[in-house]
């Protein structure tokens, strides 16, 4: 039987010319047993549309693994490390992750106290919630009317020592049902955006560049970001904004005198953008939360300033000033209308390039709400790629790229990777 792709059922509140390309559905073939012709063309299929969806599918954690390993097969551990992150209890991701002994590339997330579930006589899950994340929080009166937020916008990465995976899998195993919610983002602006229960939501990191005016967009090409040493203990004491894009600059990040033992050589400093290596497009990937600084090359020589940003380049290294930039690059991609949130249902395998897409958990569960997914990505064989000469060109007439940039006359950014500014 041929592999048939369908577009993914986006929800009205969704822009359907900006989703037109994000995510797709396969039928007709076992993504637990891929011939290598298949498995090439999902391969493909994930990077071109950010996102897989295979429904009713019976998926063992071997498997699963097998699955995601396949996207790169060098990669071994767990994109946090196998058991790093459960040892450390000062990491704000500890209570969320159960390593499913047999296969500790793989881990058991969910909501609830789940039984003799793969070599696991008992494991308590709890769903994150923007309760204990946020500065502020929706008031109990309004979580009883289905009131809810974003937990915390990011990629999967440990962003300490270990590189990006490439791909993240995950796998609903127990999925309860119940009424939507209504995700509030709390910043002034009054969005607002109804969700299925217990969803994931995601967003482009393609769309979120393809949208930046141009003076943003220059900026983002010529910025490397700079990670703060186990960035999940370190934001640990701090507080979100209600979006849970980023966090409040208060001061509340443990100090790196408090931190587990790091080693400068292990920070990871990355491209904002990101190259797809299937499609060649450009992806705005940051994890807001765990950024200690930005690192903005300087226009080539020769290039038009008037009206760039930081042409001088700079260091951006004031947390505020870091926050308040990305925020103000990152927030028009989460508008309502350019979210996808997944209606899971049990036995969806769902796969996403976690370098070309941001997502978040949502919502709340009550505690006799059991829910259990299966998820693996796996810390990369490799840094993920930034821009490089041959994207923008250098021939003013090709789009869409170049033409962002004609009035900084910014042909010449083909010199960044030459002169080791990318």
């Amino acid at each position: 039987m041929a592999i048939e792709v369908l577009p993914l059922p986006i929800p009205p509140t969704a822009d359907p010319e900006k989703l037109k390309d994000f995510g797709r559905e396969v039928k007709g073939v076992n993504p637990g047993a891929l011939s290598p012709e298949e498995f090439k063309e999902v391969h493909d299929l994930l990077y071109k549309h950010g996102a897989l969806l295979f429904r009713n599918v019976d998926l063992t954690p071997e498997q699963q693994y097998a699955l995601t390993k396949a996207f790169d097969p060098a990669s071994e551990s767990y994109g946090h490390g196998n058991k790093k992150t459960e040892g450390e209890k000062k990491s704000i991701l500890h209570p969320d992750l159960k390593t499913i002994p047999r296969v500790p590339q793989v881990q058991l997330i969910g909501n609830g106290t789940v039984y003799n579930h793969e070599g696991l006589a008992e494991a308590m899950l709890k769903h994150p919630s923007h309760t204990t994340f946020h500065k502020t929080r929706v008031s109990a009166e309004d979580e009883e009317k289905g009131y809810t937020r974003y937990y915390r916008w990011h990629i999967d990465a440990a962003l300490y020592d270990l590189s990006p995976p490439k791909v993240t899998t995950l796998y609903g195993v127990t999925v309860p049902q119940g009424p939507h919610q209504t995700v509030r983002y709390d910043d002034g602006t009054g969005d607002e955006l109804e969700v299925p229960l217990g969803t994931t939501a995601f967003v482009s990191g393609k769309t979120m560049f393809d949208i930046l005016p141009p003076e943003l967009k220059s900026v983002a090409v010529r910025t490397k970001v700079k990670y703060a040493p186990h960035p999940y203990v370190w934001m640990a004491p701090a507080r979100a904004l209600p979006t849970g894009l980023g966090i409040l600059s208060e001061g509340l990040e443990m100090s790196y005198d408090e931190l587990p033992p790091w080693e400068e050589s292990r920070i990871k400093v990355l491209p904002m953008v990101w190259k797809n290596p299937v499609t060649g497009d450009l992806h705005f990937q940051v994890h807001p939360c765990g950024v200690s600084e930005l690192l903005i090359d300087p226009l080539p020589e020769g290039t038009k300033r008037e009206g760039a940003l930081y042409p001088d380049g700079a260091r951006l290294a004031d947390l505020k000033e870091v926050r308040e930039l990305l925020y103000k690059m990152q927030r028009p991609a989460i508008a309502p209308n350019l979210v996808y949130p997944h209606d899971w249902h049990e036995k969806d395998l769902v796969l996403f390039h976690n370098r070309g897409v941001l997502h978040t958990v949502v919502g709340a569960f009550k505690k006799d709400q059991v829910r259990a997914f299966h998820q693996c990505n796996l810390a990369a064989s490799d840094d993920p790629a930034g821009p490089s000469a041959e994207d923008p060109g250098d021939d003013a007439s090709e789009e869409p790229f170049m033409s962002q940039y004609l009035h900084y006359s910014v042909h010449n950014i083909v010199g960044f990777e030459c002169h080791g500014q990318l």
